[in-house]
């Protein structure tokens, strides 16, 4: 289990708290899509969750260990792929063989395994890669890493569209019971058929924090053009001809989420008279 246990945290430039009393868990066998306008704190958290921040007050554990210790037991179990992605000037081999002994569950088999997926040579240089290429090999670095945690910070910005699609394979080639994936994004579009829990954050709160299960249950996403629909759902985005609205689902109908209108949705929440809206807290 991974803990986020009443945590406030803020820059000593700003003073203003980027999460403040802020309380989340990630549960094993979950692959979480993290949302959340600019600013609203995603990738503080996920450092937050590294160890790399200290927080002002609370803590952020890792199966019960406090991960801001940065213990070798602790680190070795949790991978962050950062937005802004770095390599040396060195050569993949050079890199694995001076990378990998943190990570006792590393396979150099899958590693090659998910770089041949992305269209990645095994002898390269990586200073000479360009920035979709780098992303693709820290990505597929920290799936063969194996760690329970692993988080990544808009990891298909920079990816092509084929690279996209052999993301979301090996995010589930690779879940297992055991690990937790965190996936902090603004293209919901290339994530959302491998998610199966969708935290939103903003005001330094968690706003809304269901299962795909949970969410497809209590609402209905469809587009229409039927003007007693629209006027009746509980968020309505028009377009030409039409609408994409979300529904109270009443029955058993399963419709796919859209993440995109999900989250439109709670820009409207936060700003629209409570008594005209449905609480999506509640679901």
């Amino acid at each position: 289990m991974l803990s986020v246990n009443n945590c406030t945290f803020s820059y000593e430039r700003t003073k203003l708290p980027i999460i403040e009393n802020f309380s989340l868990q990630f549960s094993e066998g979950g692959v979480y899509g993290l949302l959340g306008s600019n600013g609203a704190g995603k990738s503080t958290l996920l450092q937050l969750i590294a160890g790399l921040l200290t927080p002002d007050s609370g803590d952020v554990t890792l199966d019960g260990t406090v991960t801001r210790k940065r213990l070798p037991e602790t680190l070795n179990e949790i991978f962050l792929v950062p937005e802004e992605t770095y390599l040396p000037a060195i050569s993949l081999r050079q890199f694995v063989r001076s990378n990998s002994p943190f990570y006792p569950n590393f396979s150099a088999d899958e590693l090659y395994r998910h770089l041949q997926t992305f269209g990645i040579e095994r002898d390269i240089l990586l200073d000479k890669l360009s920035m979709g290429q780098k992303k693709k090999v820290a990505l597929a670095f920290a799936m063969a890493c194996n760690t329970k945690a692993v988080m990544m910070d808009e990891p298909t910005n920079g990816l092509d569209i084929p690279g996209k699609s052999a993301f979301r394979k090996f995010i589930a080639e690779t879940m297992s019971d055991n690990r937790i994936f965190i996936i902090s994004t603004h293209q919901v579009r290339d994530v959302g058929q491998i998610l199966d829990h969708v935290t939103i954050i903003n005001n330094r709160k968690v706003l809304f924090n269901q299962t795909v299960f949970d969410i497809e249950t209590k609402l209905c996403f469809a587009d229409t053009m039927d003007k007693d629909v629209i006027d009746s759902a509980l968020y309505a985005e028009k377009g030409i001809g039409g609408a994409s609205v979300i529904l109270p689902n009443n029955g058993d109908e399963e419709t796919e989420i859209n993440l995109e209108l999900l989250y439109q949705y709670f820009g409207y929440f936060l700003t629209a008279p409570r008594s005209q809206v449905f609480n999506p807290l509640k679901i």
